[in-house]
């Protein structure tokens, strides 16, 4: 079966009420089992998962779909299954059976194989804390790193414009529908097709929301090979990020600088569970990347499990 044939079919099968991510890897392992090349919207396989209500919605999803996939292409925006040899190896080797089924992308696909980066934080960071995301993104850049984060407010813009100024390239995980995105005034000026990378594994024009975020924040650690994380609080998505990057055992690197504000107080939490300092430089005074960049080759060339 054709690689885009099954994405088509795994987003039909998204789009159907009340049929979430983990139904759909059900119906796709029964699936691989049979072998017979079949589609997956057969309905003697996806009855055996879904409900009936779900089962009868699939024609009325499969027409919305097609309308989206037709808008998709214009934007020359391209679908992988988690079965497509594009898909992101380190993203199924981090995340396993959690990884998102489907990606909606657009931009520069070989940034899914470059060594990653990916940065999380307040979007209302001090000047110090905008900083340090500045000066690590931009010296990660310049080592031929891919800083990934989430385009939001604060510490994600920051990251991502020092990127594309340091003449990098950026990863962009939406926590919303592709067609939503749009490159925002902060970054157009650099905005470059050739060096960025937008990811969605949400439907095409789902709206933002908190648990699309909390999901995004997961798959921006799967595709990273570390994360550095600046000014978390102690509730939020910022130390959740940070979280989910110990528990899925990832570096994670908890920026540790003169005047910590209250708000940054998920970072010494993070630390005191695993994470490691991200220091200053006393030659340079800027941060010191050199342990981050020893713990993503660590990482290169730590044995992928079986």
């Amino acid at each position: 079966m054709a690689a885009q044939a099954v994405a088509l079919d795994l987003m039909t099968l998204l789009d159907a009420p009340g049929v979430g991510p983990s139904r759909v890897r059900k119906v796709l392992k029964r699936w691989q089992l049979l072998r017979d090349g079949g589609s997956l919207l057969d309905e003697g396989l996806v009855r055996e998962t879904l409900t009936a209500s779900q089962v009868a919605s699939l024609p009325n999803s499969r027409e919305r779909v097609k309308r989206h996939w037709d808008e998709l292409s214009k934007r020359n925006i391209q679908a992988l299954s988690v079965l497509d040899p594009a898909y992101p190896k380190a993203l199924k080797q981090t995340l396993g059976d959690e990884a998102p089924v489907l990606l909606l992308c657009v931009g520069n696909l070989e940034l899914l194989k470059k060594t990653s980066v990916g940065f999380c934080g307040s979007r209302e960071a001090t000047e110090k804390g905008l900083a340090a995301a500045w000066d690590s993104a931009d010296l990660l850049a310049r080592q031929g790193v891919n800083v990934v984060s989430g385009f939001a407010a604060g510490v994600d813009m920051n990251a991502h414009r020092a990127a594309l100024k340091a003449g990098g390239t950026t990863t962009v995980v939406l926590a919303e529908g592709i067609l939503r995105f749009r490159v925002k005034k902060d970054v157009r000026e650099d905005w470059d097709d050739g060096r960025t990378l937008v990811v969605s594994e949400f439907g095409p024009n789902l709206s933002w929301s908190v648990g699309h975020a909390m999901q995004r924040n997961r798959t921006i650690c799967g595709l990273s090979r570390a994360m550095i994380l600046i000014e978390a609080r102690t509730s939020g998505g910022s130390i959740e990020a940070g979280r989910d990057c110990l528990k899925l055992g990832l570096p994670l690197f908890a920026a540790v600088y003169e005047g910590m504000p209250e708000s940054a107080n998920g970072n010494e939490e993070l630390l005191q569970q695993g994470a490691r300092r991200l220091m200053k430089s006393r030659a340079t005074n800027r941060p010191n990347i050199r342990p981050v960049l020893e713990a993503i080759t660590a990482e290169l060339h730590r044995p992928a499990l079986p």
